[in-house]
């Protein structure tokens, strides 16, 4: 059994038998389902089909706010990603049809390592210099995603790098807007400095746009290796300091409320903030004077997120119990960034 699943969840069961009969012929044998039990939104399983296994990934059941939990597109970007950036999975099949699952789905290889949540395993905690040694391949990696041509290799279309900040805050204002389940004056003020002060963005880059620890996969036996990188839902081409300012939201930071991450990167020896800040602008020679907008927007997209999460479970969408406190994270997110503007 493998130890970084765990049984299905009650309500998320996949129906194995539309399954089988739709890969039959394409990845023949019986199904054995597992489930990831990390991540927040999008559904994610470990098939196993006959002597092989497989990573499926599905929307979040019920309704879904539009645009978002887009899988297909998801796995068009690995596809499109995987040849020139290897920590990116790759994708051996793509449903559409709803039908078969309800909601469209894909399969993918299985990576296998260790992924960070809640503690350091001792696999990585007994080698010596562990957390600097993760730091810098944490921030090498970033460095790697944003390093590659984009043009050269055919991503542009990936993206819209033109308007794209204008476009982000205006995106993630309007999901916040359908997701809200009371008044938020302080959000109000976020979006209306965000949306006032838009700065000029840098040469156009791939986006991961939710690049963090526990989306990063490390090998087990060398802490200074990236696996894989983990949750392509909202990748695109556009500003790479979205990047940056949404890693600094959870990176060693007591400030970021409710966040496993940032208790683990706040411990002896990791990177502080401003290293890992050193380290981006000296590998990359961009400048780097607009982070502080970046880390309020990256502080802004998070507090949305959960939001979304929280009106689902609100709405009876999701049963799970982990998201009854959310809104009270998104509370101490927007204060966050409210008070990041007000320092500014």
């Amino acid at each position: 059994m493998s130890p970084d699943t765990a049984a299905v969840r009650p309500g998320e069961e996949l129906d194995t038998i539309a399954l089988g009969a739709y890969l039959r012929g394409k990845i023949d044998g019986p199904i054995g389902v597992r489930q990831f039990p990390g991540g927040h939104s999008n559904l994610t399983y470990l098939l196993t089909i006959g002597p092989r296994e497989y990573v499926l990934r599905r929307a979040p059941l019920g309704p879904v706010a539009p645009k978002a939990h887009d899988m297909v597109r998801e796995a068009r970007v690995l596809e499109a990603v995987h040849p020139h950036f290897p920590p990116a999975p790759e994708v051996y099949l793509v449903c559409e049809d709803p039908s078969i699952l309800g909601s469209p789905f894909f399969l993918m290889e299985r990576r296998r390592g260790i992924v960070l949540r809640d503690r350091v395993p001792a696999e990585i905690s007994r080698q010596a210099n562990y957390a600097a040694r993760i730091s810098r391949a944490f921030a090498d990696c970033l460095i790697q995603l944003h390093a590659i041509d984009v043009e050269r290799h055919g991503l542009l279309a990936l993206g819209k790098p033109e308007g794209f900040l204008a476009r982000q805050v205006k995106g993630w204002s309007d999901r916040w807007a359908r997701a809200q389940t009371g008044p938020s004056p302080e959000m109000d003020r976020v979006i209306g400095w965000l949306s006032r002060t838009i700065p000029t963005s840098p040469a156009p880059a791939l986006v991961h746009n939710d690049f963090k620890l526990d989306n990063v996969m490390l090998d087990e036996r060398s802490p200074d290796r990236i696996e894989a990188v983990l949750d392509w839902e909202m990748a695109t081409v556009g500003d790479p300091l979205c990047d940056l300012g949404l890693t600094l939201c959870y990176w060693s930071s007591t400030e970021i409320p409710g966040t496993s991450e940032q208790a683990i990167s706040a411990g002896p020896g990791w990177w502080t903030r401003d290293q890992l800040v050193r380290h981006y602008a000296e590998k990359t020679g961009r400048d780097l004077g607009a982070l502080p907008w970046h880390e309020v927007f990256g502080v802004f997209k998070l507090a949305v997120i959960l939001q979304q999460i929280y009106f689902r479970f609100v709405r009876g969408q999701t049963a799970d119990e982990r998201f009854r406190n959310f809104n009270q994270r998104v509370e101490s997110l927007i204060a966050r960034a409210a008070s990041m503007i007000s320092s500014q």
